[in-house]
């Protein structure tokens, strides 16, 4: 486990929870256990299902009779917890976006730090990478992911630069496309930036929006009445489609109302205001700093 963040936000995370001992709970994205081993405290005669669809997270299992590690995507949450017999569940727990772990291991290809080629798979049994896209996609479809996923301002710069360095040669590697692209890299802007395109590709290669809207959805359908829903975000457009999630029961458009004019979603708010770590946590963890928690509450 040394490899992997300290749980983000651990203790809002179980009081937003409620974690009744002897209920059903979710931990949708194990990685290295932080936060399931904490829920495993808490439970008397519960059980514990955890999602990771990454093949290191396995090395992290508890021993734990109460613990199921399932070795898939959490867009698949609904069909295995059937397939385990564990719905309704009283509470789902996600902490989004990248480990630690995935970040620090060079050959993964997350880190613009390290010299890697282009992967940024979380399941490595999945064909497209970075490199792929970098190297295959058309121009259009590359400037629509760099705005959308990355809100890169010059997105058509940035590809048709692209353009040009891949009738070279492929583009393979980290430090390949980073001397690519360095033109287009504002000065004093590089981390900024870099980390802007970075999060653009994890993000196309990952379906990392599609997914979290399955998963959300899933989750209003396998949640008991007064289930709790906990979600960790880590940037902007994640956090848009959880807090549209809870506060509209979709992820665009207008809240929906029947003929009395009450409003028609599944989830009601816990916390009005979004969660964020305090001072003390910032600084003995830096990766918390971008994060943001919601807490919901599925309705009777």
């Amino acid at each position: 486990m040394t490899s992997y963040h300290n749980p983000v936000l651990l203790k809002d995370c179980m009081e937003g929870l409620n974690i009744n001992p002897d209920g059903v709970y979710v931990d949708a994205t194990f990685g290295g256990g932080g936060h399931s081993r904490e829920i495993l405290k808490q439970l008397r005669n519960g059980r514990l299902f955890a999602f990771d669809q990454d093949a290191d997270a396995a090395l992290n299992v508890p021993e734990d009779s109460r613990f199921t590690l399932v070795q898939q995507n959490f867009r698949y949450l609904k069909n295995f917890l059937r397939l385990h017999k564990a719905i309704p569940v009283d509470g789902i727990l996600a902490d989004l976006g990248v480990s630690s772990h995935q970040f620090d291991i060079p050959e993964r290809g997350f880190s613009t730090r390290f010299e890697a080629e282009l992967d940024m798979r979380m399941d490595q049994n999945n064909e497209l990478t970075a490199s792929s896209v970098i190297n295959n996609y058309q121009e259009q479809d590359m400037i629509n992911l760099f705005r959308a996923f990355g809100e890169v301002e010059n997105a058509g710069r940035l590809v048709k630069t692209i353009l040009e360095g891949r009738k070279e040669q492929k583009i393979r590697t980290v430090n390949e496309f980073k001397s690519v692209i360095a033109s287009c890299i504002p000065r004093g802007k590089e981390n900024q930036y870099l980390a802007q395109v970075f999060q653009a590709l994890r993000i196309e290669v990952n379906e990392e929006l599609d997914v979290l809207m399955e998963f959300l959805m899933q989750s209003v359908e396998v949640l008991k009445p007064h289930g709790r829903l906990v979600v960790i975000s880590y940037h902007s457009l994640e956090d848009r489609l959880v807090k549209n999630m809870i506060n509209k029961g979709k992820f665009d458009g207008e809240v929906e109302k029947d003929f009395f004019g009450n409003i028609l979603k599944p989830l009601n708010a816990i916390n009005r205001k979004v969660i964020v770590p305090g001072v003390e946590e910032l600084k003995s963890n830096n990766r918390a700093r971008s994060a943001r928690l919601r807490i919901a509450e599925k309705r009777a």
